[in-house]
């Protein structure tokens, strides 16, 4: 299973994770993805000067809402298994 977690701290929330979130969890049950991705909040990434901060499996990527959804297409689905 994917582990994908979004943090939540103060400079990413106020970079928009909340909105990345709630993007990604649409994704994740429109494509019927709860049995092969686990999303989840996170405390602080320590990557705040590039949030909104993105863990997948151990690695830390930078994602806004505004490239979320090419974000998901092109690094998240293709790890989906």
């Amino acid at each position: 299973m994917l582990s994908i977690r979004i943090c939540n701290g103060t400079s990413c929330y106020l970079k928009g994770a909340y909105n990345v979130l709630q993007y990604f969890q649409h994704e994740i049950e429109n494509r019927k993805l709860h049995d092969k991705i686990d999303i989840s909040g996170s405390f602080c990434l320590g990557n705040c000067e590039h949030g909104v901060s993105v863990e997948i499996d151990g690695k830390i990527y930078s994602v806004s809402p505004e490239n979320a959804h090419k974000f998901f297409e092109e690094t998240v689905m293709p790890l989906v298994k």
